[in-house]
Formats: C-alpha cells, structure tokens, sequence
C-alpha cells in the first residue's frame, strides 16, 4: 500500500509534533488540522506540510479534509472534561466519526491513539471512554486499515508530566503525592513518534493494537525522586493516603487550571504497564527515560538553551 499524503488530527499538540517533524522528515505530504493555526506555527515550515484551520467537531469540514488523503492519523486527546469537550465526545464520538469518514472516503489507512489500560470496566471515565473509542473505530472502520496505540504516560521536551513535577519540586519544599505507588512505564514521544511512523505502510500491523512502554517501569514516588535529583534539589516526598489522594484531587480540580481531578485520580487505581516488550515489528528498541529527561530539565534555562544552540551551530 502506497501511502502519499497524511491527514493528522491533533498534529499540534506534543506528541502530534513529534509525529508531524518524523512524516515531514520520510518525504509525506502532511495535513496538519487545527482549530487555530497560530498553535501549530511550529510546524509550518516544515517541508510537505500543511497546517489548515479546521474545526474537527464539524463533520461537513472534517470531511472535506479527509476526502482524497491515504491517511488519517487521529491523537486528539483531552485529560480533564471541560464543557462540552467531555471524554465521550472527544475519545468516542469524535473516534467514531473519524473511523466512518475514513470509510466513505476509501482512506486506505487510519492510525489511532487510545491509553495503555483502556477498558470498559476501568476505574475512570478516561480510560472507558479511550475503550469505547476503540471499539467504536474497529466497528466502524470497513475496509480501512486500522492501527491502534496504548502508550503509557508519554514524557520528553514540553511534556506535561515530569515537567509539571518539575515545577512543583521547584516552588515546593515538600512534595504531597497521591498514589505514590501507582506505577508507570515511561515512553519516550520520540519512541512514540517513530512507532507510528514505521505501521504506517507496514502491512504486519493493521488490525493489531500495540501497547507502548519504556525499558523500565516505576513508582509515581521514584519518578518524583528522580527529578528531584536531576533538579539538584533537596525536597521530602510525602505520599497521600486514599482519602487525602481524594481531597487533594478535588481540590485541584476545583482550580483555573487543572492540574489533577478525581477522575486522574481513579485512572490511577491500574497500573500504565504494558504487557509485554516493546513491540519488534517496529524494529527498534525504547529509549531510557534517564538518558533523554536530564539533557531538557535539568538544562531548561535561557543559558541552556543557548548552549544548545550554539552546540548546534558547531561553536
């Protein structure tokens, strides 16, 4: 299967740029589709990419964009409901909808981004909407061929996971953690970005869901820890209870800006560990979370940025 040109849904975002910088990079003509363009101006000078403002949630528009392309590759995601971006809409509704336009418009294939433990019977509404959405694109999808992806918390420049922690070390003496015993299996987004890129026209993987982890799986507290040390940094990692993880949740949730809610929360309840290897058919192995997180928290200064470049220019 000959694959040309790439429609991407939530390209702008930071796994979607690192997938965007990869299909750029191996030569496809990409579609990026957002809401406003001045978010993805990263990305416009990439070579064979577009960035075309889009409102997604318009089926008419979504069609248009979709009509003609051998791709569509769907990431659109959210972490916290907020008005009527609930996560049936975004993770299911929107799923769905995708996976059927991809059918009546012959894309040939459809790449989809679910969360490593999805399920219909788990503890959040995340992750039983990612399930549905699942389901929804499998069901709807007719002759396209689908890929689905479960990554787990992914990390890396601009990330909003390590880096949130990282500020919190920053402005916190103590650092209060709910479920520091949850577990993780860190993956890099370059690992993530590169994994959609080989499925795409690797016929060894339609049909199949891939779940994605790191080399390493760990603790909420000793992700903490080890940006703590990174940070060189002297701070206490106090772990929360069950009912204290609770009120802290619905604390936070109840702030401008999310930071965790009691769904989070609840998400946390099963472990973000996949299981088994990282995938072989796409032929590499997972980058080390401590070989890539040091070099952009520990660095991310204006001085250090400015190192970066100069190292860059060869000065």
């Amino acid at each position: 299967m000959a694959i040309r040109q790439v429609c991407v849904l939530g390209g702008s975002g930071f796994v979607g740029s690192a997938i965007v910088h990869r299909l750029s990079a191996a030569g496809y003509d990409v579609k990026v589709l957002t809401r406003r363009r001045e978010r993805a101006k990263h990305l416009i000078l990439l070579p064979y990419v577009q960035v075309i403002e889009c409102n997604i949630m318009d089926d008419a528009a979504l069609s248009q964009q979709i009509s003609g392309t051998d791709a569509v590759i769907n990431l659109v995601g959210i972490l916290h409901e907020i008005g009527k971006l609930s996560f049936n809409a975004v993770h299911h509704e929107l799923a769905e909808r995708v996976a059927k336009l991809c059918r009546r418009h012959k894309v040939a294939r459809l790449l989809h981004m679910s969360a490593l433990q999805a399920s219909p019977d788990g503890p959040s509404a995340y992750l039983r909407s990612k399930a549905a959405g699942e389901a929804a694109v499998l069901a709807e999808a007719g002759e396209t061929k689908v890929t689905i992806f479960r990554p787990s918390v992914v990390f890396g420049r601009g990330d909003s996971f390590l880096n949130l922690f990282a500020n919190l070390v920053k402005l916190m003496p103590v650092v209060a953690l709910a479920k520091p015993d949850a577990r993780f299996q860190p993956v890099w987004v370059e690992d993530v970005a590169q994994a959609f890129v080989n499925s795409l026209e690797n016929t060894a993987t339609y049909g199949k869901v891939y779940e994605l982890g790191g080399p390493r799986v760990y603790t909420l507290r000793e992700l903490i820890e080890f940006v703590i040390f990174v940070l060189g940094k002297k701070r206490k990692v106090v772990g929360l209870n069950d009912k204290l993880a609770y009120y802290q949740a619905y604390m936070l949730e109840k702030m401008p800006i999310k930071l965790m809610t009691r769904d989070n929360l609840a998400s946390m309840e099963v472990d973000s560990v996949a299981s088994g290897e990282f995938p072989a058919v796409f032929g590499f192995k997972p980058t080390a979370l401590e070989a890539v997180v040091p070099e952009y928290l520990a660095n991310d200064t204006p001085r250090g940025a400015y190192d970066r470049f100069r190292g860059l220019a060869g000065r």
